[in-house]
């Protein structure tokens, strides 16, 4: 997909706030991500030059990337409520059609280890039922996904699904799904890096049921969904955002083609109580 232009966070300075005219909601979602993104590698390699220690990197990627968001969206969307991993509360969302998700930095720990590059920014927007814009950057690779125009889902001529989980851990529910459909298993970091795997065809199944919360995969599954991805709850229900409790138990995506033979390898013999 074309992005936007960044020379004009190229030349601000890193806490300089950026006024771009009239912006779309995806628009302004995508530019985000991208120039917190820019942010995040330029601010990584500045920190290794001085041999920061990595939980400095890390700490201070988080800060950045969650100031420099926050900044923009009061400057550009100052009525919308905000759902943000690093902010406090903003009671409004409880009561507005309008919430930005936002995850500022999405795989702290890969951040802060020199060379990973699953790690990713989220900024997605919800209004009331349903995603308005949302947008994925992976800064180490130079690469946004959008929900307009959405990704097309490259072909896959794989006769064994890959499953992707977590670097130290196989859910249950993943273990389940890879027995029933002989799927071979790949590992990345961040929640944002493994949805985007399946969006760009290098996955054809991300589930998580250890639990998350909802920055994690809220600009992930609008994404997935513009690309025509099924995304959905490991019972398949749908994914409701904005709810009071920040917490998601579990997330579903993968390739229209596999859900229902996912949904009966977890549910057909009720194995997922």
């Amino acid at each position: 997909m074309t992005v936007p232009d960044s020379s004009a966070a190229d030349r601000a300075g890193p806490d300089s706030p950026i006024v771009v005219g009239s912006e779309s909601d995806v628009e302004l979602a995508t530019r985000l991500a991208i120039e917190a993104g820019h942010r995040l590698v330029a601010l990584r390699e500045q920190l290794w030059r001085s041999g920061a220690h990595s939980w400095d990197v890390m700490d201070n990627g988080d800060a950045m990337s969650h100031h420099f968001i926050g900044e923009q969206l009061r400057l550009h969307r100052p009525d919308d409520a905000v759902l943000d991993e690093e902010g406090a509360e903003d009671p409004r969302r409880f009561d507005a059609d309008r919430v930005w998700i936002i995850d500022p930095l999405d795989g702290t720990r890969e951040f802060g280890e020199p060379g990973r590059h699953d790690w990713a920014v989220h900024v997605a927007l919800w209004d009331r039922d349903h995603f308005a814009a949302g947008a994925v950057s992976l800064p180490a690779l130079d690469l946004v996904l959008a929900t307009d125009p959405a990704p097309q889902l490259p072909p896959t001529g794989r006769t064994r699904p890959r499953i992707i989980t977590s670097r130290n851990r196989a859910p249950y529910a993943a273990v389940l799904v890879a027995n029933a459909l002989g799927c071979d298993a790949i590992r990345l970091g961040s929640a944002g890096a493994k949805a985007m795997a399946v969006v760009l065809g290098e996955a054809d199944i991300y589930l998580h049921d250890g639990g998350m919360y909802q920055w994690d995969s809220a600009a992930p599954a609008a994404v997935a969904l513009a690309a025509g991805l099924h995304v959905s709850r490991v019972d398949g229900t749908p994914i409701v955002y904005n709810d009071r409790d920040p917490w998601l138990p579990d997330f579903l995506i993968c390739r229209e083609e596999l859900a229902d033979d996912i949904l009966e390898a977890l549910w057909g013999d009720d194995r997922i109580p």
